[in-house]
């Protein structure tokens, strides 16, 4: 017989995966195994689930539908195991976790070691991305985000707030100083921060109670934040970061702040989760762990 579980699984890996190749790395299996699996499975429920080709994959309209569903069915299963073994006392099953590249590598990534040492039951698998991930169409469990969400229909924990930061490298300083005014800005190189061809050039701050912004004219724009730290640091520009991206930074002397004197806009660092009734153990333990962890560093607004 069959077993019905163990395949939606698979199938719901193979979906994440994107390939039979990708599937196989997962799952530690040869592609040809892989391959030889969905055919089975095609085969029982008689139809075909996927379209692929030497160059392309994509699942089929039936292929989505029982995805939707193997999906809900999993997050049952793992949720009912949770459950019975939360009664002994032990955190079990897997977290998908998604994070900013830059936040995800030089901190989350250490926290969420430190958090599977713990908890030895608990499987993490941890994506980073400044795509923007979303914590339901990208099939994750928890996603950590800079600012809350506008989906409505999630639940969020604040991990920690800081502040944002105008930054420069002391060479930068050494070859065309440092803005004394928020408008100075518009006669520096900024470096800006890309999102699907969004390009955030709009830096809002305080003037005493008064909010504004000033639109600054990039001189360099890319879509990932570990770029835009790395330019500052070489000194091809002014940056606006968040204050724990670059605390090391700044403490080092690497990067100057600049325009102190203003007040420039706070961010909270959000986890945000399908809404459920029953959250995992396993869940709530990593959420009280990771904000524990964060908030023994200095980030303060």
């Amino acid at each position: 017989m069959p077993d019905e579980i163990s395949d939606l699984k698979f199938f719901c890996i193979l979906a994440a995966a994107g390939s039979i190749a990708g599937c196989a790395r997962v799952m530690g299996m040869s592609p040809a195994a892989m391959s030889r699996r969905l055919s089975g499975f095609e085969a029982r429920l008689g139809t075909r689930l996927v379209t692929r080709t030497s160059r392309h994959f994509a699942l089929t309209a039936e292929g989505q539908r029982l995805h939707e569903r193997a999906t809900r069915i999993m997050h049952e299963v793992e949720e009912a195991e949770a459950e019975v073994t939360a009664k002994a006392g032990i955190p079990h099953g897997l977290l998908r976790v998604g994070v900013p590249s830059e936040l995800g590598r030089k901190m989350l990534a250490g926290i969420v070691a430190a958090f599977v040492e713990k908890y030895p039951d608990v499987t993490v698998h941890l994506t980073l991305s400044d795509a923007g991930l979303d914590v339901i169409d990208d099939g994750l469990d928890i996603a950590i985000r800079a600012g809350m969400p506008p989906d409505q229909d999630v639940m969020t924990t604040t991990l920690i707030s800081s502040r944002r930061v105008v930054c420069a490298a002391p060479s930068y300083s050494a070859r065309k100083g440092l803005p004394a005014t928020p408008h100075d800005l518009l006669r520096h190189d900024c470096i800006c921060l890309l999102r699907r061809q969004r390009i955030f050039n709009e830096w809002a701050y305080y003037d005493g109670k008064t909010r504004k912004e000033i639109h600054v004219t990039p001189h360099l724009a890319t879509s990932s934040s570990e770029v835009v730290h790395d330019w500052a640091v070489s000194g091809q520009g002014i940056a606006l970061k968040v204050l724990w991206d670059i605390a090391d930074d700044l403490k080092c002397g690497r990067l100057i702040e600049c325009l102190s004197a203003y007040a420039w806009e706070e961010v909270v660092l959000c986890a945000v989760y399908p809404s459920r009734t029953h959250l995992p153990p396993r869940m709530r333990l990593f959420l009280d762990f990771v904000k524990r962890a964060l908030r023994q560093h200095d980030f303060g607004t």
